[in-house]
């Protein structure tokens, strides 16, 4: 065998194990993960998009989305033209929540929770209705949901 064969052979195997990887930890999601991984993947697109806003899945990146909801709501537009966006907004800090608090996603009909390890479900799609009236913050839901802040 050549070094390149040999290269060639290793990178394939990689790649082989990486997708092997990936397709475990994709059946190992619940169920309920579906639809909320997937309105947090539509508004990552959708941000980067049109707001030319990067949203990273990191807690810090809910600042902005506290501050995008805060724009939106300063603009009056009514609640039923920005639900879906909400929705969005929602699904993503619920997905940030899931990866840095090592929560689960968790349905019942049409309603979405992120369950934390130790036993507390949080709702960021109503946490982000409430930002939209003011009386919210996805950042702090974050914070308090990965240990970091008062109970809720």
């Amino acid at each position: 065998m050549t070094t390149s064969t040999t290269d060639a052979t290793a990178t394939t195997a990689t790649t082989a194990t990486t997708a092997a990887t990936a397709t475990t930890q994709q059946r190992t999601r619940p169920s309920a993960a579906t639809k909320p991984v997937r309105w947090a993947a539509d508004t990552v697109a959708a941000m980067r998009e049109g707001a030319r806003l990067r949203l990273d899945y990191s807690a810090r990146s809910l600042w902005s989305v506290d501050r995008m909801i805060e724009e939106i709501r300063r603009e009056a537009a009514p609640y039923a033209a920005v639900e879906p966006v909400l929705r969005g907004f929602g699904a993503y800090a619920g997905e940030v929540i899931a990866r840095h608090a090592g929560g689960e996603w968790w349905a019942s009909g049409s309603d979405h929770w992120v369950r934390t390890p130790d036993g507390r479900l949080w709702d960021p799609f109503d946490e982000a209705r409430r930002c939209y009236t003011g009386e919210g913050s996805l950042r702090l839901l974050c914070r308090d949901a990965s240990g970091g802040g008062p109970r809720r």
